[in-house]
């Protein structure tokens, strides 16, 4: 319990739902187990047909801090109950909660300890996604909240951009009302990017707590998806897209123009780099219409947008882009999304021998490249993993770029295989890179399938140089031959072992692993499944 909380009823905490009456008791418990400091609950039910208003009705009849309102009609969004909530909030203090998600056991109390204790207008903290069933969990900006920190105002840490959740905050009520910050209404995906806009331009003092304080549920098997996972229709792009432009719009309008770049910055190097990795994924029509829409979107940065560093990924992106009036070269914009990112070849230059992104587009230009450590490059190697009988072997070829590898004298490639769930590494060894034909230098290795266990890998490099640099990095799934086809491998420890090698949506290298015949039979069920849908 942290001491300052002083057991006040200080906090409203709104929980919004639509038709989600399998979670949304679960989210309220989270809250209402907050402990004193809650003062109320405010349950906005935004018109479900699934029963969720009986089961909040029914939590209410128990418990007096819980107050349930009832849309009269769908809003279509979360910005309009969650306003709901705002209008509705008796406390001091508000924060929100989604439905299908929980907070944390202390949250509220580290939060309103920090609001008092740093005279603060907002309050963030730690929100960790959980994947679910699985259960694997990644911190959500964790390098904001390594450690307390205080702001006397946003500016000082343009970083605070990349936080665009609203979930994970507390705010003061009044702040909140006496700048009219609210919610975009209706239908509006991406709705709490604005809302952080918006309270970023307000210009509050603010608190960094690296307390755990929010807990987002991740379920990619739901029926339906929630906004930020259901990207298959342009139209979500098109909402992203129209959200960010909102808030550059927003922060400049307040002179914030410090967070307004950081905001177009954090678009390139996130958003951009995101779906450009799926746009493999989607079908012709889909990638012209996310090609012209972007193209259009872009067209509207200024060359300060693009100056401090034209190569950087995202940059680099936007770029070829914007060269180019259709969509062109996505495997190889897939591998430079990627992160870290990979420059694929074919290296090209210029008339005037200047590095330039392919002969057809040369207004590309490459030039700090040439200048730059090989450590610092976007790298690419290229990997084959090849299951066998008796032994399975992965093959490494690093390219050279621009002659910087040749010059930093590549010595050994560390390897490691990382589990994608608990994040656990396997197989760790340092083999040398030898040169090999065309500008290229090889390694191999022997892979133990069986010491690695179940579950999905991913291949994880260190490329070290003879000056001691290491640039870490992911290779590139070399699919040629057949090589990235499912195997059924004799094992001494489980009998036998199922082993797919497959590029992820970057192209990286990663192999599922199926241990023993109930591993496989569970795989074939899986496929079966899948077929049969």
């Amino acid at each position: 319990m942290h001491p300052h909380s002083h057991q006040t009823p200080h906090v409203s905490v709104v929980v919004i739902g639509y038709n989600d009456a399998a979670h949304i008791a679960h989210a309220v418990r989270s809250a209402l187990a907050q402990g004193p400091a809650v003062g109320e609950v405010v349950a906005v039910d935004d018109c479900s047909t699934d029963g969720s208003h009986d089961v909040l009705a029914r939590l209410a009849a128990d418990e007096p801090r819980l107050r349930v309102i009832r849309r009269e009609r769908n809003s279509g969004g979360c910005g309009s109950p969650r306003n709901d909530g705002i209008d509705a909030a008796t406390c001091p203090y508000v924060m929100f909660l989604d439905s299908d998600d929980v907070l944390p056991p202390g949250a509220v109390d580290a939060l309103l300890a920090a609001a008092r204790e740093e005279h603060a207008e907002v309050v963030s903290g730690l929100c960790v996604r959980r994947e679910l069933p699985s259960g694997r969990e990644v911190r959500w900006q964790e390098t904001l909240y390594a450690a307390p920190a205080v702001l006397d105002r946003p500016e000082r840490l343009p970083r605070l951009v990349h936080d665009t959740l609203c979930v994970n905050k507390l705010y003061r009520t009044d702040f909140l009302r006496e700048h009219d910050i609210r919610f975009p209404e209706g239908h509006f995906p991406y709705e709490d990017i604005v809302f952080t806009a918006r309270v970023l331009a307000a210009a509050p003092r603010m608190a960094l707590i690296p307390d755990r304080v929010y807990q987002w549920h991740v379920r990619r098997s739901a029926e339906r998806l929630s906004i930020s996972l259901d990207r298959a229709d342009v139209a979500n792009w098109q909402a992203r897209t129209e959200a960010n432009r909102q808030a550059y719009e927003i922060l400049l309008a307040a002179g914030q123009k410090r967070l307004a770049r950081t905001v177009r910055a954090k678009f390139l190097d996130h958003e951009l780099r995101m779906y450009v990795r799926e746009l493999g994924l989607r079908d012709a029509e889909y990638r012209r219409a996310w090609w012209s829409h972007t193209r259009a979107h872009l067209a509207g940065y200024d060359a300060a947008d693009w100056s401090a560093d034209p190569v950087a990924p995202g940059r680099l992106l936007a770029r070829v882009i914007m060269a180019s009036p259709e969509p062109r070269e996505l495997s190889r914009l897939k591998e430079m999304a990627a992160r870290p990112a990979r420059l694929c070849p074919p290296y090209a230059r210029a008339a005037d021998g200047t590095p330039v992104w392919s002969d057809d587009l040369p207004q590309v230009t490459l030039e700090p490249y040439p200048a730059r450590p090989a450590h610092r490059l976007p790298l690419a190697v290229d990997a084959a993993l090849r299951p066998r009988a008796r032994v399975t072997l992965l093959r490494l070829r690093l390219h050279e770029m621009y002659g910087r590898v040749a010059t930093a004298g590549p010595r050994s490639v560390k390897v490691e295989w990382r589990h994608r769930e608990s994040g656990r590494t396997a197989g760790r060894v340092t083999v040398p890179l030898v040169p090999s034909t065309g500008d290229t230098w090889s390694a191999e290795t022997a892979v133990d399938l069986a010491a690695l266990g179940t579950g999905t890998w991913d291949l994880r490099l260190g490329v070290c140089f003879a000056d001691g640099t290491v640039r870490d990095m992911a290779a590139h799934a070399y699919g040629g031959a057949g090589l990235l086809r499912r195997s059924i491998v004799p094992s001494l420890r489980f009998g036998v072992l199922l082993a797919q090698p497959y590029a992820t949506h970057s192209g990286a290298l990663a192999v599922r692993v199926a241990t023993g015949v109930r591993g496989l039979a569970a795989v074939l069920r899986g496929r079966l499944r899948r077929l049969l849908r």
